[in-house]
């Protein structure tokens, strides 16, 4: 055989099994999310296990049409949210090569109402929210919840080393939803607010902090905040934290903010969710131009 000459090398086949039970490809499957996901995911998936009652690698369409049928009892958000769990699960069961079959992908999701528009407030009720708000503390959370469109698990896990000043104003870094970490603007106004709620914490301490010690604040007492002074201001919805994030979007949109820019604010992964915002409030349709 010559130097130049080559041989070719046979190399044994691979299998693209990674899997080898259920709950080894459940946990594959969960892996790398977030906690929040992590339990609704995980439970979604409990209640299909329990009802079919047979490995994964064996279940038929007619078992999903079955499971489907059974949550009509759900609000079609959440039945949305179950089949998309199952349907994602195994979809990603056959990608590495544990399920013989897609099953999931001839099942159709059910139609879920865009209620996007009917949450999101006015500029006039943000204001009147912050301004009627007495107390320091909570009209801060409010006014960064809204000033930098965070969700409020990334607002309580904020701790002073992820606030920084720059210029007149502040960033905030944020560590959000899928892992991935953001950094946001503030003015100097709100930066103001927020540095006076510091008095001598170290970098390490949360910035918002629960009333009975040095321990982080929770969702849960947030979303008491919001919702208490939502009703102070007289705004009777049923506002959630979530809602400001939604006023942030819109109100800077409305505005004439680039929807590159909003994008990155808020962290969405993709365009498309926050063009959400430009039709859940549309300026124009084509109804203006019927000479009504």
């Amino acid at each position: 055989m010559s130097e130049n000459a080559t041989t070719d090398v046979v190399l044994p086949p691979v299998s693209l099994q990674q899997a080898r039970s259920d709950a080894q490809l459940i946990e594959i499957w969960l892996h790398g999310r977030s906690p929040h996901t992590r339990r609704a995911y995980a439970g979604d998936v409990a209640r299909f296990r329990a009802g079919i009652s047979k490995p994964l690698p064996l279940v038929t369409l007619g078992d999903l049409q079955n499971f489907a049928d059974s949550l009509l009892n759900l609000a079609p958000a959440s039945r949305y949210r179950a089949l998309s769990a199952v349907k994602s699960l195994l979809s990603f069961g056959h990608q590495l090569g544990y399920l013989p079959f897609d099953v999931g992908r001839a099942l159709r999701l059910p139609a879920v109402r865009n209620q996007l528009a009917g949450r999101i407030l006015s500029e006039g009720a943000v204001h009147r929210i912050l301004n009627l708000e007495s107390n320091a503390r909570n009209r801060t959370i409010l006014l960064l919840l809204y000033a930098s469109g965070s969700r409020v698990s990334e607002l309580c896990r904020l701790r002073w080393r992820d606030v920084q000043a720059n210029g007149a104003g502040a960033q905030v870094t944020f560590f959000g939803k899928g892992g991935k970490t953001r950094t946001v603007q503030l003015p100097g106004s709100v930066a103001g607010l927020l540095n006076a709620q510091r008095g001598g914490a170290s970098d390490n301490e949360p910035v918002f902090r629960s009333r009975k010690g040095a321990q982080a604040l929770q969702p849960a007492a947030v979303f008491r905040i919001v919702r208490q002074a939502a009703h102070e201001a007289g705004v009777d919805l049923p506002v959630s934290p979530h809602w400001f994030r939604h006023a942030h979007a819109s109100h800077a949109l409305d505005r004439g903010a680039p929807i590159h820019l909003v994008q990155a604010t808020l962290g969405h992964a993709s365009i498309t969710t926050t063009g959400r915002y430009l039709h859940a409030r549309p300026k124009e349709s084509s109804s203006t131009f019927l000479g009504l």
